[in-house]
């Protein structure tokens, strides 16, 4: 047998698949991966070391822990996932774009108010974080569910810690004018957790683990499109290398950094120094 007869009738079994979708997808998976394999001629030893590295991805994830969403990350495929997908900048109306999701989203977060502290005692330089919601016709979004979640300044998020409490996350509502304002922490760069087998395929490769500082959005709202986006903080290094490919021009923004004892817009005046940063976010329309 050929070896593209081979891939002819491995493609053809999947042709009793009652699902449409279902039959285009395994087709097409079929097809690329018996195409990689030509390509590149793959050997038998490469192809067990592949089983091996997946097994490991597979024994390292947890409940809290997800290598396989690492792995997608670092080759790119969530975010081209994204691009696939997405719904925003290039289309006649100008939405918010979109990023990857990240590992580190955990369902019913704790709720604040507006001008509330997402910290929850997470560890950072408190910052001020404001904006509108609208369709992208800029008219407000009242009651838009926005979710929010960041690191610490040691580079974790909570669900990365034994302690079991959440912090550094939490979610609130946009008032009448779709106004938001909330006090997170300052996002600082850090590594995607690279002690696994993720890790080592970056260390082999000469990679970077390290993340361009971000703070992540999820917003909701009845008749629009979900949007899953970060914010990213303008001029730093890694905003050229973020490990993920996450980083859009758009959704690059300053925060301005203000000294101890200036007051804040809620009227604070915090002792150590504080940054203020604003992201206006367009949905789309279902």
């Amino acid at each position: 047998m050929t070896e593209q007869a081979l891939t002819d009738k491995v493609v053809a079994s999947f042709d009793t698949a009652k699902d449409d979708r279902f039959r285009e997808l395994i087709q097409a998976l079929v097809r690329h991966a018996h195409a990689f394999v030509r390509e590149t001629r793959l050997t038998d030893g490469e192809w067990s070391a592949a089983i091996d590295f997946l097994t490991a991805a597979g024994h390292i994830t947890s409940e809290t822990r997800q290598e396989f969403v690492l792995l997608s990350d670092v080759l790119g495929i969530s975010m081209l996932t994204v691009a696939v997908n997405e719904p925003g900048l290039g289309e006649a109306d100008e939405a918010t774009q979109s990023t990857v999701l990240g590992p580190f989203f955990v369902q019913d977060s704790p709720e604040i108010e507006l001008g509330g502290d997402i910290a929850g005692g997470a560890g950072g330089e408190p910052s001020w974080v404001s904006g509108r919601v609208t369709d992208t016709a800029g008219k407000p979004v009242a009651g838009a569910r926005i979710e929010v979640w960041e690191a610490d300044d040691d580079g974790m998020y909570d669900v990365q810690y034994d302690h079991g409490t959440l912090a550094g996350r939490a979610h609130l509502y946009t008032d009448a004018e779709g106004r938001y304002r909330f006090w997170a922490l300052t996002p600082t760069p850090y590594p995607i957790p690279h002690d696994g087998p993720v890790g080592r395929l970056l260390q082999y490769a000469g990679r970077s683990p390290m993340r361009a500082p971000h703070l992540h959005f999820k917003v909701t709202a009845p008749g629009f499109h979900p949007l899953i986006t970060h914010i990213f903080v303008a001029d730093d290094p890694y905003l050229d290398s973020d490990s993920v490919f996450g980083v859009k021009d758009s959704l690059i923004r300053p925060f301005t950094r203000h000294d101890a004892g200036t007051p804040t817009p809620d009227g604070r005046e915090p002792e150590g120094s504080w940054t203020s940063a604003s992201f206006d976010i367009a949905l789309k329309k279902e």
